[in-house]
């Protein structure tokens, strides 16, 4: 790992490890591979977390190294969760979360959000505990979203990318915060196409109670 991360390339001025190059690389796959709901979602998502644990960890962001070690735990979840709601003819099924479900999701951002800054602040472990700690936060509500299928995880993804893309230009990681730019669009087309799936499965389910 040494290698990877002390190894690299430049481009338009700006040095990139190895490692940082391939983790970003393989996390921009798992959003495609995640629009297309496919099971290869998740072990290339263990990849690109071995990956950046190395690279922020070295770049003295301890929340966003802490938040690797917890979607290793929730991609094996997912994966488990996906090869057992799949559908002979939509593939993985998806749908939209109940306002339950919703007010879940924001209450735990919130609430994670404000215990995860307080101790990233407390044991000196990120420059920025705030938002190290709300991606952080926000990353866990995506992944545990995606892996029970609700169509509302690419919109904290969006939120992710949002707090994302100006801590990691302050944190020097350049072409990181170039590819949470480029997640933005995958995601928003991402949304799109699992909220047309959801909307289809409902109606495959209306259509027979109707007749």
């Amino acid at each position: 790992m040494d290698f990877l991360l002390h190894h690299g390339i430049t481009v338009l001025g700006q040095w990139i490890s190895i490692a940082e190059l391939a983790g970003q690389v393989f996390a921009l796959a798992v959003v495609f591979l995640a629009q297309r709901r496919t099971l290869w979602t998740w072990p290339v998502q263990v990849g690109a977390t071995v990956l950046l644990f190395a690279v922020y960890v070295s770049a003295h962001l301890g929340g966003l190294a802490a938040r690797q070690v917890a979607i290793l735990a929730i991609s094996l979840y997912g994966w488990w969760a996906w090869t057992r709601r799949k559908d002979p003819v939509f593939g993985v099924v998806v749908r939209k979360g109940r306002l339950a479900e919703r007010l879940a999701m924001l209450g735990a951002f919130a609430a994670g959000t404000t215990v995860m800054a307080l101790v990233l602040d407390a044991l000196n472990a990120s420059w920025a505990p705030w938002p190290d700690a709300a991606i952080f936060v926000g990353t866990l509500v995506a992944f545990g979203a995606q892996g029970a299928g609700l169509v509302e995880f690419w919109l904290v993804w969006l939120v992710v990318d949002a707090i994302g893309v100006p801590l990691q230009i302050s944190s020097g990681l350049y072409f990181s915060a170039a590819v949470y730019i480029v997640f933005a669009g995958l995601v928003v087309h991402g949304w799109w196409s699992w909220n047309r799936s959801a909307n289809r499965l409902e109606a495959r389910k209306v259509t027979p109670a109707t007749s």
